[in-house]
């Protein structure tokens, strides 16, 4: 008898992914169409070269994530199909760090981002949040959240963690804003890079010198405490300054993430009203907070790929050795098979082990920050303004153009 050898699967064909231009929170079409065809597909993206697989299934976002056959740092070496048009990766980027370095990097500063610093700097942030929200009030309405709260928050509170001197955090601001600013340009955001990083350089050497103190006996914040790991030879200089600036420059996530929030309570009465009603109970906010960052679509199309080192059969599929992947956290936070009526928002889901922040060794570091400042800014806007409304019709909101991080670009409310 002769046994009938079963043929591969054809693999899938490359899609091409232009993320649409949507205004508002709503889920981008071709990734619902990509979730549908699944779980493994494949897409080209507007820059790099070649295609990449795409898994959006919760199961196959978590094993991938998790597994160490598919590596970042062969990413930094290859011209992989991408959405950001210029592509360089800083030596000794944690982003794109594989075991044991990334483990090693991480561990530089780990202790500034733990639960038990973020009860500490709880009470610090909001004493940066309330004068913010002091000459809003004073400013009266209408008046734009994004540029007069949830832009210089995160920024002032990002710095206090990081330990940018009183003195230097305007320009470190400034630098800031222009690098995540959609404005200015390719040519200004360069600039204003080197003005950062050769700043960092100077912090990380006077962490190195004073032995992370800050030079005065006290907490010297991250910068000191990486310049300290150089000096015991822990890190190089160069590891230490790519770790430093995307800490520095990652209060953009916590911005557009929380603008896209108030507008989906601002125009969802519903929700508004369940949110006001357990602002004075931790668990019911913290669940309403998490659903909402479920929900909300964080970013446009996906984020930094991943590359197979060997053969990995996944879904029914083989990816070979050196082909790229990316994972959707957008899509596996839709998966109907983890989340009942995932299109909904349900500010009481429980349980609800979303995404949102990633998975895996590359789960964001900044997580339990993000969450601190979320929860501040929301409590405290509808806390401090009973009568928040939108100034505009929600269709005259303006949204971000051309960007990685979706929300709105500015956000006209009136109380």
């Amino acid at each position: 008898m002769t046994q009938e050898i079963t043929a591969p699967p054809p693999p899938p064909p490359v899609r091409d992914w232009v993320p649409p231009e949507i205004d508002g929170p709503g889920f981008d079409p071709l990734l619902a169409e990509l979730m549908r065809e699944g779980p493994l597909t494949r897409i080209r993206l507007p820059h790099g070269e070649g295609w990449a697989w795409l898994a959006t299934r919760y199961e196959d976002v978590r094993a991938i994530t998790n597994d160490p056959r598919f590596g970042r740092a062969e990413v930094t070496r290859r011209q992989v199909t991408r959405l950001a048009p210029h592509f360089k990766p800083r030596p000794g980027s944690l982003a794109f760090a594989d075991q044991p370095d990334h483990n090693r990097l991480r561990r530089a500063f780990a202790g500034a981002f733990t639960v038990g610093a973020m009860k500490r700097l709880r009470p610090r942030a909001q004493e940066l949040l309330d004068p913010l929200v002091d000459r809003l009030v004073a400013q009266g309405p209408p008046a734009d959240l994004i540029a007069t709260v949830l832009e210089p928050f995160p920024l002032a509170v990002v710095s206090e963690v990081m330990g940018v001197p009183e003195e230097d955090r305007e320009r470190v601001h400034a630098w800031t804003r222009q690098i995540i600013s959609t404005s200015g340009g390719a040519e200004a955001a360069e600039r204003a890079k080197a003005g950062l990083y050769g700043w960092i350089t100077e912090r990380i050497r006077a962490g190195r010198a004073d032995g992370g103190d800050g030079g005065d006996g006290g907490q010297g914040g991250v910068l000191s405490m990486l310049g300290a790991a150089v000096g015991r030879g822990e890190l190089s200089e160069e590891e230490a300054i790519g770790v430093a600036g995307p800490l520095q420059i990652g209060g953009e996530a916590v911005t557009h993430n929380c603008g896209q929030m108030l507008f989906l309570l601002l125009t969802r009465p519903e929700l508004m009203a369940h949110l006001r009603g357990v602002l004075d109970r931790p668990a019911g906010r913290d669940a309403a907070l998490e659903e909402l960052l479920r929900w909300i679509s964080h970013r446009s199309t996906v984020g930094l790929a991943r590359i197979a080192l060997e053969d990995v059969e996944l879904a029914g599929r083989t990816i070979a050795a050196g082909e790229p992947v990316y994972v959707s956290y957008l899509a596996a936070n839709r998966d109907p098979e983890i989340f009942p009526d995932p299109e909904g928002i349900d500010l009481t889901r429980d349980p609800n082990p979303h995404l949102a922040f990633g998975n895996g060794p590359h789960f964001c570091t900044g997580a339990v920050l993000a969450r601190l400042q979320t929860d501040l800014l929301v409590t405290t806007l509808l806390e401090r303004l009973p009568g928040l409304r939108l100034a505009v019709p929600a269709e005259q909101v303006p949204w971000r153009r051309r960007t990685m991080i979706r929300g709105p670009e500015a956000l006209p409310a009136a109380w």
